[in-house]
């Protein structure tokens, strides 16, 4: 699986972040066809008295980096791309990778 990850750094303003990011980026970006799969989290420091490097962790699943490719050169691809300065104060970092798993996910009742 072919993953883009998105490293958004801390935003001057995090309501206004998470309200924009919920509200606008993201019905958004469910317009872009082809996606096998879509995560985000919050960042939570491994030690206990800093703040995390980044705010926010996504991360874009797709068959190929071709197919990554085709679903952001497409217009609602694009159109997702070109929103990101509206809200990301705290800059962005974009990385890909080809990833392999170890241990698949489970959420079967007995694992939650």
């Amino acid at each position: 699986m072919y993953r883009l990850t998105v490293l958004y750094g801390h935003p001057e303003n995090p309501a206004e972040f998470d309200r924009y990011y919920h509200e606008v980026h993201i019905p958004l970006a469910k317009k872009m066809k082809g996606l096998k799969g879509w995560t985000i989290g919050k960042c939570i420091s491994a030690e206990a008295d800093s703040a995390p490097p980044y705010y926010l962790i996504v991360s874009l699943y797709a068959e190929s980096a071709a197919a990554m490719q085709a679903i952001l050169d497409s217009p609602e691809g694009k159109e997702t791309v070109a929103d990101v300065p509206n809200f990301a104060t705290g800059g962005v970092t974009f990385l890909y990778d080809e990833e392999e798993v170890l241990i698949p996910f489970s959420l079967e009742a007995s694992d939650v």
